[in-house]
């Protein structure tokens, strides 16, 4: 479920020149870094770039891991893939607890008592005679 915020977050509104003065590089910087596979703004009907909150939120941490962290376009982009996979798994696994608690409570409610040995048998046991 997507909330109003995220919406807000994803909304392209800001052209080249503006996102650049947000982001604290140059025009020019942003072509680049679209190029390289960094950013991916959306376009307009017109096929003018248009950059979200998020966008700038991305441009600003490349400009970090660049200028401060002195790591070159080829290392941030790996960075942001790697983050992009971290969220990916942790939204899956926040999905799994999410099934798994759904599951334990309906157990809970309908109060069932599962033998052991009708999830496991050890293999030195023979199976139980009918």
């Amino acid at each position: 479920m997507v909330d109003e915020h995220e919406r807000d977050e994803d909304r392209a509104v800001y052209i080249i020149s503006v996102a650049a003065e947000l982001a604290g590089v140059h025009p020019q910087t942003l072509r680049i870094y679209e190029r390289k596979g960094l950013v991916a703004p959306q376009r307009t009907a017109g096929n003018t770039r248009r950059y979200s909150d998020r966008d700038i939120a991305l441009l600003r941490q490349i400009q970090d891991l660049t200028q401060d962290g002195g790591i070159n376009l080829a290392g941030v982009k790996m960075i942001i893939e790697l983050q992009a996979k971290l969220d990916a798994l942790r939204a899956e696994t926040d999905e799994l607890h999410e099934r798994l608690g759904k599951r334990e409570q309906d157990a809970d409610a309908e109060g069932k008592i599962v033998p052991l040995t009708s999830v496991f048998l050890p293999p030195w046991q023979g199976r139980p005679r009918p």
